[in-house]
C-alpha cells in the first residue's frame, strides 16, 4: 500500500509517499481501507515541528488522524479517529471502538471532516453552555471548524456573526445564509459592535494572534470565550483584571482535546445530525494522496476553504 510519510520536520516538501506493508490489525483493531482522510491546519504545524508539547511524535512518522472508509473483510462503512496518525494511507488500523458506522445518507469525505469539525465544535459548544440566549462571534468562520460551528450556532444560539477574510470566501459564507465582517476592511471592529451592540456573549475564536487580540474588547460582560485556534501564531489571552472586572471566562485548548470515547460519542452525533441534514460539512479542495505536499502548502497560504481531504 502507499502511505505518506514525514521524512523530517520541516516545509511541505518533507512529505513523501513511500511503499508500505498493509498494518496488522491486533485484538481490538480493525483494517481500514479508507476513502478521505481530514487534513488539519494542526498537522502542517505539527510537520513543521511545532506544538510537539501536545503531539509527541518523531520524524518519520504518518499523519493523519480523521478517517473514512471501508472496514476490510466486512465491506462495513466506517468512519473513525485513528490516535495519533496513520491515516494519510491507502489503509490504516483503528481501533474498533473508535469506530462509528457510516449512515448511508452521509459520503465519505463529508465523515472524515466531521471527525474533528463536528467534534470539536460540539465539545466547545457544551463546555461554553451556548444557548438561544447568546449571540455569537466565530473567529475565521471560512474552515472547515468555523463553518460547522457557524451551522450549530444557527439552530442553538439567537445569533451569529462570522469574521472572515478574501472577498471570494465570504461570498461563500453569504451565499449559506451567515452574516459577515471582513477582517481586512479598516476598524472592523465597529461593523461588529453594530451588529452585536452589547458584545458577543461567546467568541469561538479559530484564529488567534493578532485578529484575536482585536477582538477581545468584542466579548460581553459575563462572556465566554474558546481560545482554541492559533494559525495566527499565537492562541488569544484576555487579561486577569478585564476577565475578573467584566465576569467573563477562558476555556483553552484543553477544551477540543477530547478521550476518545468522549470523541466517538461525538462523532456518532454529528453523522446522525448530517443523515438528518442539520448539518452539512463544507468540503472545499481535495487531493490525491501523492499531492499531500499541495495539501499542506495551500493550508498554510490560506487558499483553502472549508474542510480539506486526501482521497487515496
Amino acid at each position: 500500500m502507499r502511505q505518506v510519510s514525514v521524512r523530517e520536520f520541516g516545509p511541505p516538501s518533507v512529505l513523501e509517499v513511500v511503499d508500505a506493508p498493509d498494518p496488522t490489525p491486533g485484538p481490538g483493531e480493525v483494517l481500514v481501507d479508507v476513502k478521505a482522510a481530514h487534513v488539519l491546519w494542526v498537522e502542517t504545524a505539527v510537520r513543521r515541528g511545532d506544538g510537539r508539547d501536545w503531539f509527541p511524535l518523531r520524524a518519520p512518522y504518518v499523519p493523519g488522524t480523521g478517517v473514512a472508509g471501508l472496514e476490510v473483510g466486512t465491506g462495513r462503512r466506517v468512519v473513525g479517529h485513528t490516535g495519533l496518525g496513520g491515516g494519510y494511507a491507502d489503509r490504516v488500523v483503528v481501533d474498533a471502538d473508535r469506530l462509528v458506522a457510516l449512515p448511508d445518507e452521509v459520503g465519505f469525505g463529508a465523515a472524515a471532516a466531521l471527525v474533528h469539525d463536528a467534534t470539536t465544535a460540539q465539545a466547545l459548544f457544551e463546555v461554553l453552555q451556548v444557548d438561544r440566549q447568546d449571540h455569537v462571534l466565530v473567529i475565521g468562520a471560512s474552515g472547515g471548524l468555523g463553518l460547522v460551528s457557524l451551522q450549530l450556532t444557527r439552530r442553538r444560539a439567537r445569533s451569529v456573526v462570522a469574521l472572515a477574510r478574501d472577498g471570494r470566501k465570504i461570498a461563500r459564507i453569504e451565499a449559506l445564509g451567515f452574516d459577515v465582517v471582513d477582517t481586512e476592511a479598516p476598524d472592523w471592529p465597529s461593523a461588529v459592535r453594530e451588529r452585536l451592540p452589547d458584545g458577543a456573549d461567546v467568541v469561538l475564536d479559530n484564529v488567534g494572534g493578532a485578529l484575536g487580540a482585536q477582538a477581545v474588547p468584542l466579548l460581553a460582560y459575563g462572556g465566554r470565550w474558546a481560545a482554541h485556534g492559533r494559525p495566527g501564531g499565537s492562541f488569544s489571552s484576555i487579561d486577569e483584571e478585564q476577565l475578573t472586572a467584566r465576569g467573563q471566562r477562558v476555556v483553552g485548548l484543553s477544551a477540543a482535546q477530547l478521550p476518545p470515547e468522549r470523541r466517538t460519542r461525538l462523532i456518532a452525533e454529528g453523522l446522525a445530525m448530517a443523515a438528518r441534514g442539520e448539518l452539512t460539512p463544507v468540503v472545499g479542495q481535495t487531493f490525491p494522496l501523492e499531492k499531500a505536499a499541495d495539501a499542506h502548502a495551500a493550508i498554510e497560504q490560506r487558499t483553502v476553504f472549508g474542510a480539506t481531504l486526501l482521497v487515496p
